[in-house]
């Protein structure tokens, strides 16, 4: 085994390799930029070194300062981790010719598999179903339509050197193709540094399943069965699973068997994952093979007790396999969900800010990987995932309640998040039943809201949670330090019944509560129906409320502003209003606020960097059009205009950093 090794990634991977490397005696190395200056992780390893500013190209991006910081540490081996480098074949054979150990397959493993063109090949060439397409690169426009009248619209293009949804766009007609193609090319040649496209038929509505698997030095392949990963947003995974409900015995041996023998075929060592799209009538086709451990990679480890990380450095200092494919286990259920710091009302546009905030979830079976803490900066330069929360149970059910209790209890403040959102896909009914596609997100949900109402019950036990603190909060404090409260003796174990007035969107609810001020059990009325409900202590006015209501454990976000309360419970988010019943008499006469925005103006809707502005003063434009790109968090993002008008100014240019806010473009009226 190695004695030391240098992490060359940040956040929460890095912290993640740190502890498995702690566990095995193993010496790490991490390396930071100006802006991971206090992350977490560079206080767990044991060393950590400066590498460069805030800018990936400067520091995580940077193959020769990584490696000869290697060198000058003294380190055996390297781990990419996930993103960055990790599926750069240069980066992989310039550590090999340091005498630096890459921890993954060799560099011609990585070009040719990170290549979507040639790993098709490989994949036809081990008898591996694939998704009918045109393989080669396509060179202009007329190409591009002559090859989708031939495959079939709809179409996706796809970029041949990379993943993670980067350069991807659906073509459903000939009138498409010229603007997806040049947005394909743009993204891709950002982002990987190569603009060759390929195309392939859009199968519509598939599920995303993907095979983890090991293969050593000696010849030795096994898969560690699938995981389900078809909860997406722009092509990139919110929600994995393992094993998927879709996928049968027999299924899971085709899908390992290919998985296996594609592996075979590129010569592949160390761990990897093979990506199949399975259509809705249960073929599946290969999709592409990441040449990497895999941010999902925490529910394989749950479901078979194994750590891939360790795996990994095994493989890599040449031991074998310690097991066969017969000997893995499968024990229950895992989930994962990825918690990114960006806003689903606003098309999940990346949020940066400072968390003021910070408390994760616990449990006996709930696992998080975090790379953030309270005081944690989050800027535009990385990508948006902060953590990972990880849930365990016997089986599908218990692992997904688990995991809705376990959000229910992570508290983030300081910036937006999509732990809300998430917890609302995992509480849909189509979820629940395991009713999954790609498209299940687009499908179900807009602007970051479900398409069918809310559950009923859990917008009723919210409003209880809401009035309880309330009540709490307010009432019950003000009456414990009244100095008459001592001079005439009432005890505050005196049951007391107090009633209010709820409202929260379009709903009116009339709650009743029943307790004494230090007692812990309350009858709580509310729109006529009683729930008995128990509570920590007096003393309970907190930002996550533990409740037990009607003999279920139930858990509770708060934040309260007066009289308004912001609850978040099991995929419910409301913000409640409440009100004594005189209050309550009176609200009719109280002026509503009304919050009015400039209609002439353009603003920022995040932090960022200005790619590209596609008008010029005195431009006609039309509503929906796009105006401006912006790049945050290693995305473009077009940023629309939400009027038919004349532009006045254009206020930025390329090149410039912006922040959320800021005014991009200033319009005037059409002339007429």
């Amino acid at each position: 085994m190695f004695k030391r090794i240098l992490i060359a990634n940040r956040g929460e991977i890095a912290l993640r390799i740190i502890r498995t490397c702690k566990r095995l005696g193993v010496e790490s190395v991490a390396i930071y930029s100006d802006e991971d200056t206090r992350s977490p992780y560079v206080e767990e390893a044991e060393e950590a070194l400066y590498i460069g500013g805030s800018r990936a190209d400067e520091s995580y991006l940077h193959m020769e300062r990584i490696i000869s910081a290697a060198v000058t540490k003294g380190c055996e081996a390297v781990h990419p981790g996930y993103g960055f480098l990790s599926e750069n074949p240069r980066f992989a054979k310039a550590a090999e010719a340091s005498g630096v150990t890459f921890i993954g397959p060799p560099a011609g493993v990585i070009a040719i598999m990170g290549d979507k063109i040639a790993s098709k090949e490989i994949a036809v060439r081990a008898g591996v179903p694939v998704i009918p397409g045109h393989v080669d690169s396509i060179r202009d426009v007329e190409e591009a339509i002559a090859a989708a009248e031939s495959i079939g619209y709809p179409v996706l293009l796809k970029p041949a050197a990379g993943g993670g949804g980067k350069g991807m766009r659906i073509v459903c007609g000939q009138h498409d193709m010229e603007a997806a193609l040049a947005a394909a090319r743009q993204e891709t040649r950002k982002a990987f540094g190569d603009n060759r496209i390929f195309m392939e038929r859009y199968i519509e509505n598939p599920r995303h399943i993907e095979i983890q698997i090991l293969s050593d030095s000696r010849g030795n392949i096994l898969h560690l069965g699938e995981r389900e990963c078809s909860i997406q947003r722009r092509y990139q995974k919110l929600i994995e699973e393992s094993p998927s409900p879709a996928v049968s015995d027999s299924l899971r041996q085709s899908m390992g068997r290919a998985a296996c023998e594609l592996a075979r075929k590129a010569g592949y060592v160390n761990a990897g994952t093979v990506e199949f799209i399975m259509a809705p009538q249960g073929g599946f086709y290969f999709l592409e093979m990441n040449t990497r451990l895999q941010v999902e990679h925490p529910v394989t480890e749950m479901v078979t007790g194994l750590d891939l990380v360790e795996l990994q450095l095994r493989i890599a200092a040449g031991e074998p396999l310690p097991f066969a494919q017969n000997q893995i286990r499968f024990e229950g259920w895992a989930m994962e969900v990825r918690v990114c710091a960006e806003d689903p009302a606003r098309d999940f546009i990346p949020s940066t800010g400072m968390i003021t905030r910070y408390a994760e979830p616990r449990g006996k079976n709930i696992r998080v990987d975090s790379g953030v803490r309270s005081g944690s900066k989050i800027g535009v330069h990385y990508d948006s995932m902060m953590a990972k929360v990880i849930s365990h149970g016997k089986d599908r059910e218990s692992a997904r309640i688990g995991l809705v209790e376990a959000l229910n209890g992570y508290h983030i403040e300081g910036i937006a998040t999509n732990i809300d959102f998430i917890n609302t896909v995992l509480c849909h009914p189509d979820f629940v039943e395991a009713r999954l596609s790609t498209g299940f997100i687009g499908n179900n949900f807009q602007r970051g809201n479900p398409l069918i109402r809310a559950d009923g019950r859990k917008v009723e036990l919210a409003a209880l949670a809401a009035t309880l603190i309330y009540h709490v909060r307010t009432v019950a404090i003000r009456e414990s330090v009244q100095e008459m409260v001592s001079r005439i003796g009432l005890s505050r174990n005196q049951v007391t019944t107090h009633s209010y007035m709820v409202r929260t969107e379009d709903e009116d609810f009339g709650v009743s509560l029943q307790g004494s001020l230090q007692g812990r059990l309350w009858t709580a009325t509310v729109n006529g129906r009683k729930h008995a409900v128990e509570t920590p202590g007096f003393e309970f006015y907190r930002r996550r409320l533990r409740l037990n209501i009607d003999g279920r454990v139930h858990r509770f976000r708060l934040r309260v502003e007066q009289s308004f309360i912001f609850v978040a419970f099991s995929g419910i988010t409301r913000t409640y209003e409440i009100y004594t019943p005189k209050e309550w008499a009176l609200l009719k006469y109280m002026p509503r606020k009304i919050q009015k925005t400039p209609e002439n103006i353009l603003s920022c809707p995040m932090p960022g960097q200005v790619v590209q502005v596609l008008v010029k003063r005195n431009d006609v434009v039309f509503r929906g059009q796009t105006l401006v790109i912006l790049e945050s968090m290693k995305m473009e993002s077009g940023v629309a205009s939400p009027l038919d008008g004349l532009i006045e100014d254009v206020v930025v240019k390329s090149g410039q950093t912006v922040e959320a806010g800021e005014t991009l473009i200033v319009f005037s009226k059409l002339p007429g």
